[in-house]
């Protein structure tokens, strides 16, 4: 299986481009101290283009993803921050 994933090219000018492919679902709770989450295969896929753009030269370090209820994930989840080194 092979999957294809467009991943925008980083424009300082725009900022971060979020692609969500359609249906996603992701959910974070703080399980015996550690982040669990649990995503569809659409969610996954969103995640993962998101991690690679993050992850172009042109994206500055502290460029940061910040991910919650109000903000992708599914009600009563815990924020997620995700950010470049």
């Amino acid at each position: 299986m092979e999957i294809i994933i467009d991943i925008p090219e980083h424009n300082p000018k725009v900022g971060f481009e979020y692609r969500w492919e359609d249906g996603f679902e992701i959910e974070t709770r703080i399980v015996d101290g550690g982040l669990h989450m649990v995503a569809n295969k659409k969610g996954l896929l969103s995640l993962a283009n998101h991690l690679l753009s993050l992850a172009q030269d042109a994206v500055p370090s502290g460029t940061h993803l910040h991910l919650d209820e109000y903000n992708s994930l599914e009600e009563g989840s815990c924020d997620m921050i995700i950010e470049k080194k």
